[in-house]
């Protein structure tokens, strides 16, 4: 896709443990067009949260990149110094939504403090001197309430739905080309989930922004995403348009992971068997260990993507084949 804001391309990543060395991400492909919003699903332990730490630039000092390319407006990520990364690329270009608003704020620092940091490292110039200013706009563009006053209380004094707004704009306070959202929705209420999924859908198109989100709920992906990648144990298995990969599913882990949702399940069955350990991942489909339809040659070599229609791609030979009865909850 030649308008891509950021292309991931065979990324390779391992971290060195006391197990050995974990493969953690075998050569992942991933495209974010502009002004789109694309979701990474997968297991817990898929890899998601090392890719994104590969695109921040914040891998822990055991792990490297093998192999592959973060291209991100023209510039390989992989190969740019730590210095250019801090100063002009996360933070600045690349907006990050952590996790969990309960420990992402410091208790003891009030609000406005810590976001003015922030500011003062990566807003461009024309905020200078106006750093509030434009804070108090952010508060009150996503929501919060008084803005003028929220800057100056503690984190204690806001629940957890008005916490991840803060965290919002303040990823939002640098002017982003791109925002990183890693499960932002996971610690709070159904309710305050959806208005927060509304708002950044709401951002993306106010700020012009594109966005990864990463999670493992695929009802928050069909609510929210354009497109959709899943990674299985450091591979890229699927990816295609949101509701073509929901409605035409062709990987038989993407099946499998559809097939589990509340939505879908007749019961609380899951797939049979566990993610592999990273120290010693399975040859080939690093999910044939698990697979219905899987045949020997699965084991033995690494399947090719494969496009199904426009903009589908599938990385099994055998994703023709129905399911075998019983295969799915």
């Amino acid at each position: 896709m030649n308008d891509a804001l950021l292309k991931v391309s065979n990324l390779a990543v391992s971290i060195r443990g006391d197990e050995g060395i974990a493969r953690i991400l075998d050569r992942v492909d991933l495209e974010i067009p502009r002004g789109r919003i694309v979701g990474v699903v997968g297991e817990s332990g898929c890899g998601k949260s090392t890719l994104i730490k590969a695109i921040l630039g914040v891998l822990p000092t055991r792990a490297r990149i093998d192999a592959g390319e973060i291209v991100f407006e023209g510039r390989d990520l992989a190969k740019l110094p730590p210095d250019v990364l801090a100063r002009e690329v996360r933070g600045a270009a690349i907006g990050f939504i952590p996790q969990d608003p309960f420990l992402a704020l410091n208790p003891v620092f009030r609000v406005g403090t810590q976001m003015l940091e922030t500011m003062r490292w990566h807003a461009p110039p024309q905020w200078k001197g106006r750093h509030r200013e434009r804070l108090v706009e952010l508060l009150r563009a996503v929501q919060v309430p008084d803005p003028e006053r929220a800057l100056e209380r503690y984190p204690h004094e806001f629940s957890g739905g008005q916490r991840q707004r803060l965290l919002i704009a303040a990823a939002l306070s640098c002017q982003p080309r791109l925002l990183i959202a890693d499960e932002p929705t996971t610690a709070l209420d159904v309710t305050t989930q959806q208005q927060v999924l509304m708002l950044l859908r709401n951002l993306v198109a106010e700020f012009d922004l594109s966005m990864l989100f990463v999670t493992h709920d695929f009802g928050v992906v069909a609510q929210l995403c354009d497109e959709v990648s899943v990674i299985y144990a450091g591979q890229t298995v699927e990816a295609a348009p949101t509701r073509r990969l929901i409605n035409e599913a062709a990987h038989p882990y993407a099946r499998l992971l559809l097939a589990c949702h509340p939505d879908r399940a007749t019961d609380l069955g899951g797939i049979p068997g566990s993610v592999p350990s990273p120290f010693a991942p399975p040859q080939g489909c690093r999910f044939h260990p698990r697979c219905p339809i899987a045949v020997a040659d699965c084991a033995s070599a690494r399947p090719i993507i494969e496009q199904t229609s426009e903009r589908h791609d599938v990385a099994c030979p055998r994703y023709r084949l129905p399911l075998p009865q019983g295969a799915t909850p």
